[in-house]
């Protein structure tokens, strides 16, 4: 097995980017990674004030994938996570879902132990480890790893935990895979534009399907797939993952445009991902009841 340190972190998912490690497909990778402040915030009187803008939202990578080409496949499987028992949550003022709202910067951290995020002396949560940013290179454009779109990115899905698969398009030779921002628990939503942010050790595993792609990321559960879209809002990101949708079904079961639309208000959960982020994250849950992989690749 073969381990990549916290100390190989990237900002932008680039194509001029140097792979820091190459894996084969079936070859386990661990991933070390920062929390999402990339370690800047350790006690509650370090202020958001006084951070590096250019040194958050940082992903451990690249790594190139052998035989992964574009017009293929990536499935990255996550096997393990491993958090720190230590975390951060924050409020950054104009961020956030309430961000016209007149609050201050404020730093938490929070012990983690026994399973739990021990955020007030009689309130606890029950932690969820997920990981934040999990993505691959765009075919030109340098992204920032802070943000999302059909290569992945940023997308904090709070299902993509351990024992999920995730099926990203590939665009540039060998994926240029990266991950981190792993929350130690998150809600669908992530209101305040930050979780229980946590350094972690993510263990993965790679496949490819070639000559095949989806139109977006695909997180495979144990009994649903959900396409993961997102958009400038709410309302553009849920049509995007409402058309991906329909035109699964449409594959699926050969139907016109019209059944398959009515089929989508029986089968098709549509849940946000987060709305704090430039581009809003919604996917689409369908189970496996209802729609093969094969229908959501084309």
């Amino acid at each position: 097995m073969k381990t990549v340190p916290r100390s190989k972190i990237i900002y932008t998912f680039n194509p001029h980017h140097k792979p820091v490690e190459h894996v084969k497909p079936g070859e386990r990778l661990l991933l070390k990674t920062e929390d999402a402040f990339g370690g800047q915030i350790r006690t509650e009187k370090d202020s958001v004030e006084t951070l590096d803008w250019s040194k958050v939202d940082g992903a451990t990578g690249p790594i190139f994938i052998e035989n992964a080409n574009p017009g293929d496949t990536l499935i990255v499987e996550v096997l393990e996570l491993d958090i720190e028992k230590k975390g951060i949550i924050v409020t950054v003022p104009k961020y956030g879902i309430l961000a016209e709202k007149h609050f201050r910067p404020s730093t938490k951290t929070v012990e983690i132990s026994n399973g739990y995020v021990n955020f007030e002396k009689n309130v606890r949560v029950k932690i969820h480890p997920m990981v934040g940013t999990i993505g691959i290179t765009p075919r030109t454009d340098e992204v920032p790893t802070g943000s999302l779109g059909k290569h992945g990115g940023n997308m904090d899905v709070k299902e993509l935990t351990a024992g999920t698969k995730l099926y990203l398009p590939v665009f540039v030779e060998g994926a240029l895979f990266a991950a981190g921002d792993v929350h130690a628990v998150q809600t669908d939503g992530e209101l305040c534009v930050s979780a229980i942010e946590v350094a972690a050790d993510i263990l993965l595993r790679f496949s490819i399907i070639k000559g095949k792609k989806p139109e977006w990321p695909i997180l495979e559960t144990k009994d649903h797939y959900a396409l993961l879209a997102c958009g400038d809002t709410l309302e553009q990101a849920a049509r995007f993952a409402t058309e991906a949708a329909v035109e699964a079904f449409k594959r699926q079961y050969n139907w016109p445009f019209e059944k398959a639309y009515m089929f989508g208000s029986l089968a098709v959960d549509l849940k946000i991902n987060q709305v704090v982020d430039p581009k809003k994250g919604v996917r689409a849950a369908i189970s496996k009841d209802y729609v093969s992989l094969d229908s959501l690749l084309t």
